[in-house]
């Protein structure tokens, strides 16, 4: 069964976001990262704005099945389009399709956009309702990692 954790109190999630695949990749976690193409898009660019030792290989969904295997995380809007991976992290707003293929599936909420909070509290009663065990990481409480 999919291990569930909910990340509460990202002040800045693309930027938490960063963190968290920089950290996974260093051991060895493959990543698949589900947003809107637009945060996608954000994401993608402030993963090449990492310094060089903090480099994450990484590629949109669309790149080539090269590209796709090669990059140890891989930003996609439709995680059912792409191979299972390690972790699944959902920046989105709803429960992602096919979340169930993965070992492990981190939602990433914000600290204070109270509609994003909302929308995590469903997501969380939807994960509650299929008997998954869910864990509680607290941001704030961790100084933000």
């Amino acid at each position: 069964m999919t291990e569930v954790a909910f990340h509460f109190n990202a002040p800045d999630k693309l930027a938490y976001v960063c963190r968290l695949a920089r950290k996974a990749t260093r051991h060895d976690v493959r990543v698949l990262i589900t947003a809107s193409r637009q945060d996608l898009q954000r994401l993608d660019r402030l993963l090449w704005a990492l310094g060089p030792s903090d480099f994450v290989a990484h590629c949109m969904d669309d790149a080539d099945e090269e590209m796709r295997q090669a990059s140890a995380v891989l930003l996609a809007t439709d995680p059912l389009s792409c191979d299972p991976r390690d972790l699944l992290v959902n920046l989105g707003d709803a429960v992602p399709q096919g979340f169930e293929q993965f070992a492990r599936l981190v939602e990433v909420v914000s600290q204070s956009d109270s509609a994003d909070r909302s929308r995590a509290r469903e997501r969380w009663r939807h994960y509650a309702a299929q008997g998954y065990a869910i864990v509680r990481h607290d941001l704030v409480l961790r100084g933000g990692d």
